[in-house]
């Protein structure tokens, strides 16, 4: 039966047969350089060459909030740049993170995993350097995912 498990463990390091899509939030800026990005371009270069070559290259392509990037990293590992948040610094406007942008993105992961068969994993997307609330990511997660028919991992590192 689908669901959320919960794990100690590495993201970057999914556990499991088969397909596999690990997601995780960027922001609208181009930034890579904190948090779980590091360990994502120390285990593989393809997922930060793609964001940054997507974002320098926005002008022509789907570069947005709420927008997703998919790209493969390896046999049977495939990486989503969810684009969740605004900026990288909480400010006057409040957190960085978009919880639409994530919901919108969510909703894309869904279609894609279910057309690769995969299994889904993150850390608790947003709610690092973003600085949301898992209480209003896990119900999007829930939804959009879960409610697919979905099996999805959530990495808490250490």
């Amino acid at each position: 039966m689908p669901g959320i498990t919960y794990v100690r463990g590495d993201a970057t390091a999914p556990q499991g047969k088969g397909v596999k899509l690990i997601v995780h939030v960027c922001n609208d800026l181009g930034g890579w350089g904190k948090g779980f990005v590091v360990a994502l371009s120390r285990r593989w270069s393809e997922p930060e060459a793609a964001y940054r070559r997507w974002h320098r290259e926005r002008s022509g392509n789907d570069f947005a909030l709420g927008a997703v990037q998919f790209v493969r990293a390896g046999q049977y590992i495939w990486v989503a740049n969810v684009v969740g948040q605004r900026g990288m610094r909480t400010g006057s406007k409040g957190v960085p993170v978009r919880y639409e942008a994530i919901d919108e993105g969510l909703r894309k992961v869904a279609v894609r995993a279910v057309e690769l068969g995969a299994s889904v994993h993150m850390p608790r997307i947003g709610c690092g350097l973003a600085g949301c609330s898992w209480s209003r990511v896990e119900p999007l997660i829930t939804e959009r995912l879960v409610g697919r028919g979905l099996d999805v991992t959530v990495y808490d590192y250490g």
